[in-house]
């Protein structure tokens, strides 16, 4: 998701920083990124755990070759735990807290970091991506929470950085990324079926609905949570 959001936005002309925690994920994503590029913009390319503060300033102090950053897409997280779907009952602390760090801590350090430039200069989106499991899951007690924390972060943030500052949030359904090739085929099938659209999300999709959130054309939204999911509707 994070490559298609970065090459939907240098399509429209934006500057980018781009960060992974993968050395060779980044360097693909930069080297696909490059040739869209427009006259004048540039990217540049840090690799990091934004889930360390310290990692995720030396993202920040990479990107001041580029000027003021207007523009923060938190795509960071998922699961890192070995199985997908894990009963709330025999869940291990450690997964517990590993999910919630890497879903919501790069949002924190982030924000910490690069919210104050916004608001003194009176402009700045964020956009944060959360889940339709924030709404509850079956085996992804961990995942549910975190994303509902990060729907929460985008309400309190939205708040906190008002009135210059908008920030609003997506919960993608499931969408085509490589997390899929962990789940199995008849598994995959039902979830294909699931949205009213019968299909599954595209990267692509989610990149779409973060322009529109990140451009003057969504001036007036804020504190919002879009759910891009082929008509699936989370709530609580």
């Amino acid at each position: 998701m994070g490559r298609a959001v970065a090459q939907c936005f240098a399509r429209e002309g934006a500057s980018l920083v781009l960060t992974d925690i993968s050395g060779r994920r980044l360097g693909e994503s930069l080297a696909a990124v490059t040739p869209t590029l427009a006259a004048g913009a540039r990217a540049i390319a840090e690799r990091a755990d934004v889930t360390q503060a310290a990692e995720a300033a030396a993202v920040v102090e990479a990107a001041r070759g580029l000027g003021p950053v207007d523009v923060v897409i938190n795509v960071v997280g998922g699961i890192k735990a070995k199985t997908l779907f894990e009963p709330m009952v025999t869940m291990s602390e450690d997964r517990w807290d590993a999910t919630f760090a890497l879903n919501t801590k790069a949002i924190l350090h982030l924000t910490k970091l690069l919210a104050p430039g916004m608001v003194e200069r009176r402009y700045g989106k964020i956009v944060n991506i959360s889940s339709i499991n924030f709404a509850g899951e079956t085996g992804n007690a961990d995942y549910g929470a975190a994303k509902a924390a990060v729907a929460s972060l985008t309400r309190t943030m939205a708040i906190e950085l008002a009135p210059h500052v908008n920030v609003n949030c997506i919960a993608p359904g499931t969408i085509r990324t490589s997390v899929l090739q962990r789940m199995p085929a008849d598994e995959l099938a039902l979830y294909a079926v699931k949205p009213l659209l019968k299909r599954l999300g595209e990267p692509e999709d989610i990149a779409n609905a973060c322009l529109f959130l990140a451009s003057d054309e969504a001036s007036y939204v804020t504190g919002e949570i879009l759910a891009v999911s082929g008509g699936v509707w989370p709530a609580l």
